[in-house]
């Protein structure tokens, strides 16, 4: 016991210092433990196979899909029309949502999909995200009193009470006590957000070039302003042909910027877009959309000669599968001298040269014969794998910016509306007792499908979405609660504070209850902390010949707000790296928290439960 003690002790001390990555110390503790004989191997690696900690990597890869998808700049525009200005209207509303749903989804889930239109309502606001995810995370929590099944302690203790003989609980029995607990999350947080989380937006210079984004691209290049659109319909004598074989560029002084071919299925739900690059030899079908750019009077006779339908309206310049970059010749560059027709960009790098930047003047026409110099900055088209590459062969240029990173902001609008349903469809599977779907079943199914939707770019762009170090931090520090029940240091602590107590008379027993289960749940999950604590709420409430109601809702409230450590809970842990906090942050903010909130809930409890 005194090892497992002083390994817990060690382990909080490290947090709270911060020199070591949170996730890095979690895992020397379990091998501490592991080493020291108290965890068996496969004790040590439970927490790796919780439901809850793959619960929590899927969660990643949906909310990854909800922002990859620019649903969540939707639903987050819509929610700062409510908002306006106000950053206290702001976080208002980010608390009473997420409360909302969290009275009917796991607080992991809902942190999970609220995450992203968090941050995008933050953007839009231009105010610092750090001081809306706590609140978040933390809402979530207080969400789950609202009802039965907001959370799991309030179902163990729906179970004590019914094999106890005192009936089952209604669904919204926890409902004074969740808005209890709401109102005091509001009061408390917005201050101590606003005076204790310091700024968290990364201020690193950072070693990367300073590069422009599409839209700057767009614009500075004036590449919307002579786009038009033509339309390959049923029967066109361009069908089967190759870009090649159309020599558009030279007959046609014509740029192609793209091939588009656009397909919807189910009513429009579900609206498949892919983008070709022109290469010469792209081969056009019946309903590509070719993209060009020069000027009208070529774009008509090139629409006329072809029988294709024209629109001068280029509608959006989109990146989904093509994106842009711009590059800068170096002296030694081989391609200094040669004519943009014989320098083999197409060829050997699968990109096209749409313009070339040289002093203050972008040339946009004859690019063909044009000779390179030194310095020249072309302003390269081509699928985002392709200009990734040239940053492979800098020999001969200068990539600026990191195109990659452009790439993973850029949103499948067209797959907002799949992302929604798969959303929903979670939360419904999630909420609904009758569909027989457990939650990290009904998460695992809708990450997958936000994958094979195309609602990411690729499966390793899902897969970056998740919070490793977050995973490992939970996932290690599970086993920390397998130890402390294992050489009986909780039941020893627990069974202490609560029978020294007993005498002092019911509000200071509820008292004991209260902050021993509050102090257990900073280092074991709330479930087992309530499955733990029960028992002795009941006992102690039977030996002091009152009502055990409000006891064991005093242990179902501690166990489920724990704000004092990351590592607590999932929610907690979900927000910690997106938020840029250190342990002390939820130290700082949560301790006081969940000090007023225990403080509150002794008071108020048994005005609402009376002790007899």
């Amino acid at each position: 016991m005194l090892f497992t003690l002083i390994v817990l002790i060690v382990t909080a001390i490290l947090f709270a210092i911060n020199k070591v990555r949170s996730d890095i110390v979690a895992l020397c503790a379990v091998i501490a433990l592991l080493l020291g004989g108290v965890l068996t191997p496969g004790e040590a690696l439970s927490g790796f196979s919780n439901p809850v900690v793959i619960m929590m990597a899927g969660l990643f890869i949906v909310g990854g899909g909800i922002f990859q998808t620019g649903l969540a700049k939707m639903i987050g525009s819509k929610l700062m029309g409510l908002a306006g200005d106000s950053e206290l209207r702001l976080f208002l509303l980010v608390m009473l949502v997420t409360g909302g749903i969290g009275a009917f989804v796991s607080n992991t889930g809902t942190v999970a999909l609220m995450l992203p239109i968090v941050v995008s309502m933050a953007a839009s606001a231009k105010k610092d995200a750090s001081r809306l995810l706590m609140p978040l995370a933390f809402a979530s929590s207080m969400g789950g009193m609202l009802t039965l099944i907001g959370t799991p302690p309030n179902l163990v203790i729906d179970e004590a009470l019914m094999s106890a003989g005192y009936g089952k609980l209604k669904f919204f029995s926890f409902l004074p006590v969740g808005l209890v607990c709401l109102s005091v999350g509001i009061i408390v947080l917005q201050p101590l957000t606003k005076w204790l989380l310091t700024s968290k937006k990364d201020n690193e210079g950072g070693n990367g070039r300073k590069g422009k984004s599409l839209r700057q691209l767009v614009k500075e290049y004036k590449l919307a302003e002579d786009v038009s659109r033509c339309m390959v319909g049923k029967g066109a004598p361009i069908i089967g042909r190759s870009i090649g074989e159309l020599n558009i560029r030279q007959q046609y002084q014509l740029i192609v910027l793209e091939i588009r071919h656009e397909r919807s299925h189910q009513g429009g739900l579900i609206r498949d877009i892919t983008q070709n690059l022109a290469t010469a030899d792209a081969r056009l079908q019946e309903g590509d959309i070719i993209y060009l750019s020069g000027s009208e009077e070529m774009v008509a006779r090139f629409a006329k000669d072809f029988a294709l339908s024209l629109s001068f309206d280029s509608g959006s310049l989109d990146f989904y599968d093509i994106g842009l970059a711009e590059i800068v010749l170096l002296r030694q560059s081989k391609f200094v001298g040669r004519r943009l027709s014989e320098s083999g960009f197409r060829s050997k790098y699968s990109i096209n040269v749409l313009a070339i930047r040289r002093d203050n003047e972008y040339i946009k026409d004859g690019l063909a014969q044009l000779k390179m110099q030194t310095g020249d900055v072309l302003l390269v088209q081509g699928t985002w794998n392709n200009i990734g590459r040239l940053t492979g062969d800098e020999e001969h240029w200068v990539v600026l910016g990191q195109p990659l990173e452009e790439a993973s902001k850029v949103t499948f609008d067209h797959k907002a509306p799949l992302a929604a349903a798969i959303m929903v469809l979670m939360v419904l599977s999630m909420a609904l007792d009758f569909i027989p779907i457990a939650p990290v079943t009904a998460v695992l199914i809708a990450s997958v499908l936000m994958i094979l939707t195309g609602c990411f770019r690729s499966v390793e762009a899902a897969y970056k979405t998740i919070n490793w170090e977050s995973i490992v931090l939970i996932a290690a520090m599970m086993p920390m609660s397998v130890a402390l029940e294992k050489t009986g240091a909780s039941a020893m602590v627990s069974q202490t504070l609560a029978g020294s107590l007993g005498s002092l008379g019911p509000m200071a027993l509820m008292a004991g209850i209260y902050f021993t289960t509050s102090l257990l749940t900073m280092f074991i999950s709330n479930t087992a902390t309530a499955v733990l604590m029960t028992p002795i709420a009941m006992a102690s409430a039977l030996s002091a010949d009152i009502n055990p109601i409000p006891m064991l809702f005093a242990v179902a409230v501690a166990a489920s707000m724990c704000f004092a450590s990351p590592f607590s809970t999932p929610p907690n842990a979900l927000v910690m790296k997106a938020g840029g906090y250190t342990f002390m942050d939820y130290v700082k903010v949560g301790l006081p928290l969940q000090i007023i909130m225990g403080i509150v809930m002794v008071l108020v409890l048994p005005l609402i439960f009376p002790f007899k």
